[in-house]
């Protein structure tokens, strides 16, 4: 069966989640396909996975440009030529239902949906809940399958003024996918109904790819001549809490704790942040080293003591995960989804959002202790291996699209 996979880039340094559960779908037998509105192929050979997969480009398909409006205009003929001869049946049934549907609108949405019609795909796959409001109607037009995943911001904030933003997609949707229970309840509040199919498969990560080369990590003391080490790795948004986490780290220097503070990530929030730094008086101490290739991120790991993670809203955090696997202890928020991340205690500390004095307090309490880093890197590292590893997730999807067609009538 095709199945085509919907998201707004592809790839992205911060979504290298989608590449994994593409490729791990290929690999057990789906002819899948991946629709994005750009498509950045000149960077393949920064993606670890990618790089190793060359096949797979012929697979990733870019939207028609529709900006400025005069290209779409211009490109409209073409696309509808090339898309009848792909699928000429498909094309023909697009355009009956949507006539019925948006009446003449169709000749414009024809135009911006041309590349899925062209796959004529079995399944349409949208890889965030945002991307499907507006866009179920393609199940009655295209006569396929319809599903969802639901990552965290989706839920937490996107049209909560709108007490039935995902009215369409709960009543049109064939099943949808969530990372954990936490996203599931979540689902329930903003109006999912219980029956719903749904699947909680967590993010997964390469256990072998994130992991200490140096079996016995070097636990030194925090002094002034070896600061404490502190990562953040995560695109600079607000969700992300870093204002918190700035705050946080400004205590510790204020109790004489000597550190240092990288954050991995890019992102519209950093002149803001920058700023802050500044008027903090971190400059010397916070380094914004913008996004990075997951190499980077590794080495930066084994040069880390504690891995940060502020969040005010998370679905679920890879970051989080690759860090533990790394065997570094994790001092995190109860945002969300993070409570099914970290094991409270034992493999790091979650702490209430939006308090930097009890983030500042966990981050001394860690600096003054090597053998409870140790333990907590150890356990975190047990942890992600017993639960997260990235060999079982094609699996799951697997189970998830094929119960889906399954059960559901189209």
């Amino acid at each position: 069966m095709r199945l085509v996979i919907v998201v707004p880039n592809f790839p992205q340094l911060s979504e290298t989640f989608i590449i994994s559960k593409f490729a791990g779908l290929v690999d057990v037998g789906w002819d899948a396909h991946i629709v994005c509105q750009q498509a950045a192929l000149a960077d393949w050979e920064q993606y670890r996975l990618l790089a190793a997969r060359p096949e797979l480009k012929h697979r990733i398909h870019q939207r028609w440009p529709h900006q400025p409006r005069l290209i779409a205009v211009l490109l409209w003929l073409p696309a509808f030529i090339i898309t009848f001869i792909r699928a000429p049946g498909l094309t023909w049934r697009y355009w009956r239902e949507g006539w019925r549907l948006l009446g003449a609108k169709t000749v414009g949405q024809f135009y911006l949906d041309a590349v899925i019609i062209g796959l004529a795909p079995d399944i349409v796959h949208f890889e965030f809940g945002a991307l499907a409001v507006g866009q179920t109607r393609l199940k009655k037009m295209l006569g396929c399958y319809l599903s969802v995943s639901f990552r965290g911001y989706d839920l937490n904030y996107v049209g909560l003024d709108d007490p039935d933003f995902y009215g369409e997609v709960w009543r049109t949707v064939d099943a949808i996918h969530v990372l954990g229970n936490d996203l599931w309840q979540r689902a329930l509040r903003r109006g999912c109904p219980p029956d719903l199919p749904h699947a909680c498969i967590p993010p997964a990560i390469d256990i072998q790819f994130f992991m200490r080369d140096d079996l016995e990590p070097q636990e030194e003391p925090v002094d002034a001549e070896r600061p404490l080490r502190i990562l953040s790795v995560g695109r600079l948004e607000w969700k992300r809490g870093y204002e918190y986490a700035l705050t946080a780290v400004r205590l510790v220097k204020e109790r004489g704790i000597p550190f240092e503070y990288r954050i991995i990530g890019s992102g519209r929030f950093l002149e803001a942040l920058a700023f802050a730094r500044h008027e903090m008086g971190l400059e010397e101490h916070v380094h914004f080293l913008g996004g990075q290739p997951q190499s980077v991120i590794v080495e930066a790991m084994k040069w880390a003591d504690v891995f940060l993670h502020p969040a005010v809203s998370e679905g679920f955090s890879n970051a989080v995960l690759e860090a533990q696997a790394m065997e570094l202890p994790v001092v995190c928020t109860d945002s969300d989804g993070l409570v099914e991340n970290v094991a409270d205690e034992l493999s790091g500390f979650i702490v209430p959002r939006r308090d930097p004095d009890l983030l500042a307090a966990r981050l001394i309490q860690l600096a003054g202790d090597r053998q409870l880093r140790r333990r907590m890197g150890l356990e975190g590292r047990a942890r992600v291996a017993h639960g997260f590893r990235i060999e079982n997730q094609p699996a799951a999807f697997d189970q998830f699209f094929r119960g889906m067609v399954t059960t559901r009538a189209r």
